[in-house]
């Protein structure tokens, strides 16, 4: 198996959307305040906060349209100032204390080691991020309010929020102030100057992903928690496997939707399943966390396709991996209702897709959503997210070959029973067929009717063997036995025929057991000549309600060169039903391991005087009760009634 291609990180390796450099505070402001609508059209959303930011844009563009200053002038660099610079970044990453060092746009240009420690990451992992992407949610569009008016004012400020760290939400202090450095444009200091004990995984949960979710009990050695970690994936790991097992019967949504439950409850708060059908990508089954709420907007976002250019529609068609640490991007999963981002919709901080390929074909993508307390998903959680797409895109191979192959066999055993027989004048005839309930899709069971010289031929047989080995060999006798009647009225011979050309094909199969049968109407009475080559023989039920075997007899076809058939001849009056079977009605098991062979010649005669359609209808319930359903081997009935003779 080729090896997957790294995933993509947009939390490191982001796309660059706008030219570097800060952008225009018209431009600025007006992305903050669409940023504020959003957030108060989120569901739950806390109104006062966001006003008071909104009055804070109000205010910065009232005091924008006053007055204009014009940009300071950018003096040259001096020697001096790179050396002030050098000492002022060699105190920066000595601080104890977390800082962030934003520019105008709230970009992280610099994080020291204490604020790196904090988020659990490098220290140069932040850098370009906007600052927003690093705090929660709900608050993120009033907190980039805040940060612009404290540059607008220059005055200091103190905020509180709940950061992103690697082990989930972190209950944080801010003090925020204005930094005018010589021949530099103004940045925005951030110090981290109080911090709480978080609601995300650091306070207790662990929950297992790479640097997130696993909490340390105090001296407890780091390779203790990466043994937990990987403990827990391989539980994981086999939990999906297991259940992949044990539902392989099931169908193709009924496994996806299992393994999302699997995955909700272990590794992720939304599960977000797009399958491919028709060449489009459309959404399967979304789940989140077990509330009344989370299930109205899983159904919600159930009926949005998957956008062009989202997360999942790259996903699929590059059959390569996407992670997005921190969901900086909020369009990243496209957009719901009344124009909201499903990221924001769902309160998800960190996005993970996986494809569901298996190596050959892409079926789709499994987009994983973890929530700010949950913390970010990092490169071990994609390990066992691809593992577990693969997985689900060979369970999705094999149910579609599996329902292919069952789409053949149905049409296969249809061409060999099919329900419209040719019709024969004077004589009614009915057919019933009950497939294995154990066995596979395709028997060897097959009956037909046909055009013989100067009369009509009824023939009914079976291939010991089931399974689409025996459609070849069932569909040769089945036209043999047709195409040898058209010129040769005698039942036997046209057997005969039959097993020289199953005998020179050399079908890599079983034998077959048939009757053929010869009719012809002479002076009002029904003529029939029955040959059998080792078929169960059929019951006569004349119209007085007597009931008795005829003979059969014969060799299997297929066997020996010199098989020779036997044969009966038979006058029928109308009234009379010759009832047609094969081995399945006869061996039929009764829990108590009776026979229902034993007592078929009793229930025909009780029987008598009704149509063919009567007849195979109550006998098909009567041996399905005798046998409680257990039906261990196909089982064919063709029941044949005499009625007037016809006006040639």
């Amino acid at each position: 198996m080729a090896p997957r291609p790294m995933p993509r990180d947009r939390g490191v390796n982001r796309p660059a959307r706008r030219e570097p450099g800060p952008r225009p505070a018209s431009a600025a402001q007006r992305s903050r305040g669409a940023e504020l609508r959003l957030a108060a059209a989120l569901p739950g959303a806390e109104l006062r906060p966001i006003l008071d930011a909104a009055l804070a844009e109000l205010e910065a563009a009232a005091e924008a349209l006053a007055r204009r200053k014009p940009a300071d002038a950018d003096p040259g660099p001096s020697g001096a100032m790179h050396a002030e610079r050098r000492l002022l970044h060699a105190v920066f990453q000595q601080l104890p204390v977390p800082v962030f060092l934003l520019g105008q746009d709230s970009t992280i240009r610099r994080v020291n080691s204490a604020a790196a420690k904090l988020l659990g990451s490098g220290p140069g992992y932040a850098t370009g991020k906007q600052f927003g992407a690093l705090v929660d949610m709900p608050v993120r569009a009033g907190l980039q309010t805040q940060l612009a008016d404290a540059f607008r004012t220059g005055k200091p400020a103190r905020l509180t929020c709940s950061l992103l760290s690697a082990d989930g939400l972190v209950d944080c202090e801010l003090t925020v102030c204005l930094a005018g450095l010589r021949g530099d444009s103004d940045q925005l200091i951030v110090a981290v100057t109080g911090t709480g004990t978080g609601t995300g995984p650091a306070a207790g949960a662990d929950q297992g992903s790479d640097g997130a979710g696993a909490e340390l009990g105090e001296g407890e050695h780091a390779d203790l928690r990466l043994v937990k970690q990987l403990t827990r994936r391989l539980d994981l790991a086999a939990a999906a496997t297991r259940l992949l097992l044990e539902n392989i019967t099931l169908s193709e949504s009924a496994t996806l939707q299992r393994c999302a439950r699997l995955l909700v409850s272990e590794l992720a708060a939304w599960v977000i399943v797009d399958v491919e059908h028709r060449g489009s990508l459309r959404r399967q089954f979304v789940i989140g966390p077990d509330d009344p709420a989370a299930e109205e907007l899983a159904r919600t976002v159930s009926g949005i396709a998957p956008e062009p250019g989202s997360a999942p529609s790259l996903v699929h068609e590059s059959a390569s991996s996407l992670l997005i640490t921190h969901a900086e991007d909020t369009d990243s999963l496209g957009t719901g209702p009344d124009g909201i981002p499903l990221v924001m919709l769902l309160g998800a901080t960190s996005v993970l897709s996986v494809p569901l390929s298996d190596s050959e074909h892409s079926y789709g993508a499994l987009t994983l959503l973890r929530r700010a307390s949950e913390g970010h998903f990092g490169l071990a959680d994609v390990a066992i997210a691809e593992e577990i797409g693969e997985q689900l895109a060979l369970a999705i191979r094999a149910d579609r070959m599996f329902r292919r192959r069952s789409e053949v066999a149905e049409a296969l055993q249809a061409s060999l029973l099919s329900q419209q027989l040719m019709p024969i004048p004077g004589v009614e005839i009915a057919t019933a067929h009950i497939a294995s309930a154990t066995g596979p899709d395709v028997g060897g069971d097959f009956y037909d009717a046909y055009r013989t010289p100067e009369g009509w031929g009824i023939t009914i047989g079976e291939v010991c063997g089931t399974g689409l080995d025996v459609i070849p060999l069932t569909s040769a006798a089945q036209h043999a036995i047709r195409v040898i009647a058209r010129s040769n009225p005698d039942p036997a011979a046209v057997l005969r025929g039959a097993n020289e050309i199953l005998l020179a094909e050399r079908l890599d199969s079983d034998f077959v057991t048939a009757h053929a049968v010869y009719l012809r109407w002479t002076d009002g009475i029904l003529r029939a000549i029955l040959g059998s080559a080792g078929q169960p023989a059929p019951t006569l039920v004349t119209a007085d309600g007597q009931a008795r075997q005829l003979r059969g007899g014969g060799q299997p076809l297929g066997i020996f060169p010199d098989a020779e058939p036997s044969a009966q001849d038979l006058e029928l009056s109308t009234g009379d039903v010759l009832f047609f079977f094969t081995d399945g009605v006869t061996d039929a098991r009764s829990p108590q391991q009776g026979y229902f062979g034993d007592q078929l010649t009793d229930e025909l005669a009780a029987l008598a005087g009704r149509s063919p359609a009567d007849i195979v209808s109550r006998m098909r319930r009567r041996v399905l009760e005798f046998c409680d359903g257990q039906v261990r081997d196909e089982m064919t009935m063709l029941a044949l009634r005499v009625g007037e003779p016809p006006d040639f």
